[in-house]
């Protein structure tokens, strides 16, 4: 028995492309929502360039299937939608529960958290890899 698996097909250039602009808008929306305030968001994937890269992730994920690109649309929307649970229960317990530096931490977690994601898939996408696990 071989170890090696049959290779996976090669996914279009465009989708290659969009799947780009989709780390690009998570990127601009992680840093320049952080940079702008100086504070972690809620959601650091929250703002209209996160909006923007998850509806295009949803739209574009299944022009992706059966290749290695398809690990990489899980992986984002994934990072959106854990990274929008994690900025509400921060919020609730900012808010809500008046333990405010528990809430931050949980922001500023939350950004590290998406920031390394971020950067582990676009190292990953750049070698034409897929995510492990996803």
């Amino acid at each position: 028995m071989s170890d090696t698996q049959a290779p996976l097909p090669v996914p279009p250039q465009s989708l290659i492309t969009m799947t780009l602009i989709v780390y690009a808008l998570f990127g601009v929306a992680a840093v320049v929502g952080l940079a702008s305030s100086g504070f972690p968001l809620i959601a650091p994937l929250g703002g209209l360039a996160g909006i923007a890269g998850i509806i295009m992730a949803y739209v574009k994920r299944g022009e992706a299937t059966g290749t290695w690109l398809a690990s990489h649309y899980r992986w984002l929307i994934r990072t959106f939608w854990f990274s929008l649970l994690w900025g509400i229960i921060g919020a609730i317990i900012f808010v809500l529960l008046a333990l405010i530096i528990i809430g931050y931490a949980i922001w500023v977690a939350t950004t590290i958290w998406v920031l390394y994601r971020l950067v582990r898939g676009y190292m990953l996408f750049n070698e034409s890899k897929p995510v492990p696990g996803m």
